[in-house]
């Protein structure tokens, strides 16, 4: 069964950084891209960074030289630098497998519990 456990989350002043990490379990992690979603409160969850299963990376325009993904397919994991934090990116972050031709989530039935992140001004 697909199963996603986000970590790393936390309290951390604007300006500060985290390393959130995802393990995943339950398809073949090398063959598929990977996402790193958030979601605030009242708000829907928005695409932050995404990596190929080559290993290319793509951003949203608002992490865009301040968050860096990687991942590592022997671990089965998918990692996520955030930088310089604002008070904007105060979420929960998750992960999935991502699709690129619609732009979104393999699996959307089975995200994890997800890691939040708070940003103290």
């Amino acid at each position: 069964q697909v199963h996603f456990v986000e970590s790393g989350g936390g309290l951390v002043q604007a300006g500060g950084s985290l390393r959130l990490s995802c393990a995943a379990s339950g398809f073949i992690f090398g063959n598929l891209a990977m996402g790193w979603y958030r979601q605030a409160p009242g708000k829907q969850r928005e695409m932050v960074a995404t990596i190929s299963s080559g290993g290319s990376t793509k951003y949203a325009d608002f992490v865009k030289g301040r968050f860096t993904i990687s991942r590592d397919n022997a671990k089965n994991t998918v990692y996520l630098q955030m930088n310089s934090l604002k008070s904007e990116d105060a979420a929960v972050y998750y992960c999935n497998a991502h699709n690129y031709l619609y732009s979104g989530a393999v699996f959307p039935g089975y995200w994890g519990q997800g890691t939040q992140v708070t940003v103290s001004s």
